[in-house]
């Protein structure tokens, strides 16, 4: 029997689970509002909210599995990629609680933690399977062959294509996060607008020229007519909508064939995105291929990811040591 608490604490959501024998008990996640006035996550602010979000967000988490402190037999955290200081939260409470129970420690890298997310529920991916990891910091192309062997095939050599969501966003004046609000405009608009599909050798992405190309479009737009967003709002998020989701599933079919690998997933905060999940599974279906769409409490950062990942470290007695340190920038390994 294992009973892992974990912690997610990346980037701006303070989440804790408990995962018992491989099972997601809870997964409490809290959030902050207080960087939508700045239009994006701001650093500072982030790991102050942690601090106070951190010890009620685990103790409802442990209420809700109706788990005790003591029952404990482990901690996993993430030690990265993140933002450092929202990183130092997370990971000096499960040091301390590693301690106070003289319990063994997992660290988790985030990344790899989104992919193993399928692994919370049924039904769950055969290997190998091909991954398409999307989120406001990510773009991965992932040949997955076993729980512990990653292969990376690909990823974004710049903005990343939540980057091209929210930046988007910011640019028609919307709220943030901006992908939800984005999705959905675009499912009553018309996508008429074309924009450029940037060149990338290889599985990569890029994500950069395209956000450029779609400022100098309205800028272009706004010099006719100054009212051009307000009466296009719609169309023009299912335009870009629809590119975004066009560069990450043409290249993403493209590795998938190229390696002959029938078995697809996705995984992310921009995974939840409508047209991504329902065009994957189209293209799944038109190719008799198998398709795995996470739930959307599994999209985003959350810790039964963690947690799941760390049962699997846990399995293989794969700890860490009190000494060990964030790592913001973790290299794929």
């Amino acid at each position: 029997m294992s009973i892992i608490l974990a912690i997610e604490s990346s980037c701006d959501d303070t989440s804790a689970s408990i995962i018992k024998n491989g099972a997601v008990l809870s997964n409490i996640v809290c959030g902050q509002n207080v960087h939508k006035s700045y239009g994006g996550v701001v650093p500072e602010l982030a790991s102050r909210q942690h601090l106070s979000n951190i010890v009620p967000t685990v103790e409802t988490a442990l209420k809700e599995a109706n788990i005790e402190y003591s029952d404990l037999e482990a901690v996993a955290f993430t030690r990265g990629p993140g933002l450092l200081g929202s990183l130092i939260v997370g990971l000096c409470y499960a040091k301390g609680l590693a301690l106070s129970q003289n319990i063994p420690l997992i660290e988790v890298d985030h990344m790899r933690a989104h992919v193993l997310a399928h692994f919370a529920e049924d039904p769950k991916p055969a290997f190998p399977f091909m991954c398409l990891t999307v989120s406001g910091g990510h773009t991965q192309i992932i040949k997955v062959k076993d729980i512990f062997d990653f292969e990376l095939l690909g990823q974004t050599i710049d903005d990343a294509a939540g980057e091209a969501f929210d930046k988007t966003g910011k640019i028609l004046g919307l709220d943030y996060p901006a992908g939800p609000i984005i999705d959905a405009l675009a499912k009553q608009g018309n996508p008429r607008f074309d924009f450029t599909t940037p060149k990338v050798d290889g599985y990569n992405f890029s994500f950069s020229g395209l956000k450029t190309a779609i400022m100098y479009f309205i800028k272009s737009e706004l010099k006719r007519d100054q009212r051009f967003v307000e009466n296009n709002i719609n169309d023009i998020c299912a335009s870009v909508q629809k590119k975004i989701v066009d560069i990450l599933l043409q290249t993403f079919e493209r590795a998938a064939r190229d390696h002959n690998i029938t078995h697809l997933a996705i995984a992310g905060g921009v995974s939840a995105n409508s047209e991504l999940r329902a065009r994957l599974h189209t293209l799944a279906i038109d190719n008799n291929w198998q398709s795995y769409i996470p739930r959307f409490e599994y999209c985003t950062d959350n810790a039964a990811m963690v947690g799941i990942a760390g049962y699997y470290k846990f399995l293989q007695k794969d700890f860490s040591t009190q000494d060990v340190s964030p790592s913001p920038r973790i290299s794929w390994n």
